[in-house]
């Protein structure tokens, strides 16, 4: 009989050791994680689907998810809850990592208001589609096929970057930038021109700004008298000699 090999014995793995930067990452992150709103967990129960959020007491929960959505009450927060959730499913079953997703979309816009908060559903919605449709432009089979995506993948992200600047202007509440330049004269060949930033909104009634005055200092610039008459250049030629 053959002598049995002896297994070589495996040295035990050691644990990774995050660097400095790592570590100041991570915890950086975990400080986020517990600063920010609770996720969404969906339970089945008698063929109903019910959402909660993951939190130990149920009503503190749902004010913190309140807070992250700019939501005024309760009844709001459950029909943007069950929204979307039917935004974000695909099929009868709820799917509870894509309304995490849309959810997370919806907190990073920090929404300030419950409009706000509906337009930022709406891009977490778009976006989701637009990318529905990428994946349906990358497995065409036919012509037919590849200008139908194309044109509803195009027509979607034309719609969420026009979302994007409708969020930035509804913040803005109306308000304008005038760029007011002021040009000063240091000598003949240097000038300096100073920029100043006017904000605020749109006066009913618009008032003319008076106009400049010219430096008192400066020479004005020679002016040529209507009544002189210029002669013509030979004969004021033969008048100096």
């Amino acid at each position: 009989m053959k002598p049995k090999k002896s297994k070589a014995k495996r040295e035990p793995v050691k644990p990774y050791v995050p660097t400095v930067r790592e570590s100041a990452t991570l915890n950086a992150c975990l400080d986020k994680q517990k600063s920010s709103a609770p996720r969404l967990k969906v339970r089945e129960t008698d063929g109903k689907f019910e959402i909660d959020p993951d939190h130990p007491d149920k009503p503190v929960g749902n004010v913190l998810l309140m807070e992250a959505i700019g939501a005024k009450d309760f009844e709001f927060l459950c029909g943007f809850l069950e929204q979307l959730s039917n935004a974000g499913t695909q099929g009868r079953t709820t799917d509870g990592r894509g309304l995490n997703f849309m959810l997370s979309v919806v907190k990073s816009i920090e929404p300030k208001d419950q409009m706000e908060a509906m337009l930022a559903a709406q891009m977490a919605a778009v976006h989701m589609a637009t990318m529905t449709f990428a994946r349906r432009l990358a497995h065409v089979d036919n012509i037919q096929q590849q200008d139908s995506a194309e044109k509803a993948f195009n027509k979607l992200a034309r719609t969420f970057t026009s979302q994007m600047e409708t969020l930035k202007r509804y913040r803005s509440e109306g308000q304008q930038k005038i760029l007011v330049q002021h040009t000063t004269t240091v000598n003949a060949d240097q000038a300096v021109v100073t920029d100043t930033v006017v904000t605020g909104k749109p006066a009913g009634n618009s008032v003319s700004s008076p106009a400049l005055l010219t430096d008192a200092t400066e020479k004005p610039m020679p002016t040529i008298d209507e009544t002189m008459k210029l002669e013509p250049w030979g004969v004021r030629k033969r008048k100096e000699h």
